[in-house]
């Protein structure tokens, strides 16, 4: 038996899903078409885990998700991860990412750059399509080059990656131009 659970919750965008483990949070979905779809979709991420009420510690970061996701930006990185499973260069994508403020971006290469190397930037866009956790590792704050949106790998794509910068900016008609991060 595994030591994993989830749980699903309603966001204003949608059905949410939250698995943890003993060490933190293992994974986020966001929504699926239906709150059915995003469950399966937790189920086949994680087939061992148990649909469960959360723990008081997993209550508190859903509570800072839907507020966050309601446009009230919140500091997710109180939320713990349990990053142990991941590979060491997707971990350190992740902690940088998770440093961008809300309403602010980097772009794919300027990640890379703090990584050392320039040419690393499709390897960052890799790594942020397999981001277990979006929204707290908020992968929709990375963009391309020259202010273009890039990809997204959630249901809905940029369309998805554009609605989450809308929420998080303080002033949304200026989007498509980004504030960026470290600029």
């Amino acid at each position: 038996m595994s030591d994993t659970q989830f749980t699903l919750f309603d966001t204003a965008i949608g059905a949410c899903g939250i698995a943890w483990g003993e060490r933190g949070v293992v994974g986020l979905q966001l929504p699926e078409s239906s709150e059915d779809k995003a469950r399966a979709r937790l189920r086949r991420r994680f087939p061992q885990a148990a649909e469960t009420p959360p723990p008081a510690s997993v209550r508190r970061a859903i509570d800072l998700i839907v507020g966050h996701l309601r446009g009230k930006p919140s500091d997710l990185s109180a939320i713990g991860l349990d990053f142990e499973a991941l590979p060491a260069f997707d971990r350190k994508v992740y902690e940088i990412a998770r440093a961008i403020a809300p309403g602010a971006t980097l772009t794919y290469g300027e990640i890379a750059t703090r990584l050392g190397d320039k040419l690393l930037s499709r390897d960052v866009g890799q790594a942020l399509g397999r981001n277990p956790f979006p929204i707290v590792v908020p992968c929709h704050r990375v963009v391309a080059a020259n202010g273009k949106l890039g990809g997204f790998s959630a249901r809905g794509g940029a369309a998805t990656k554009l609605r989450l910068l809308a929420i998080e900016s303080s002033d949304a008609t200026a989007l498509p131009l980004f504030k960026t991060a470290g600029r």
